[in-house]
């Protein structure tokens, strides 16, 4: 696969992923819109091979960031704030126990 299909794909795959976690949020949606395409056009008239591996992984890195460490708060009082965690970051855990025991 050629540089810019993956560069393209990259950029494609940014976007979906911060319409899923920014979602009905219209405020950072533009921001990290605005941001996404900023970079991309700042990156544009790149031509050396390694700084684009090296600035496509970053692109990578911060796509993973955003898809598995960014939760949704939403402001329901002046002093709290309403965590709105997406499906996908939600993982298996130990349930609670009040009275744990100890191991042997």
């Amino acid at each position: 696969m050629g540089q810019a299909v993956k560069v393209l794909k990259l950029f494609k795959s940014l976007h979906r992923t911060r319409q899923q976690v920014f979602k009905d949020d219209t405020r950072a949606l533009e921001a990290a819109r605005v941001k996404i395409n900023e970079e991309f056009k700042s990156n544009k008239s790149e031509t050396s091979p390694q700084k684009i591996e090296e600035l496509m992984k970053i692109g990578c890195d911060v796509e993973l960031l955003l898809r598995t460490c960014v939760v949704q708060g939403i402001h329901t009082d002046h002093n709290t704030l309403k965590l709105v965690p997406r499906k996908d970051l939600l993982i298996e855990n130990v349930p609670y126990c009040d009275a744990p025991t100890q191991k042997q």
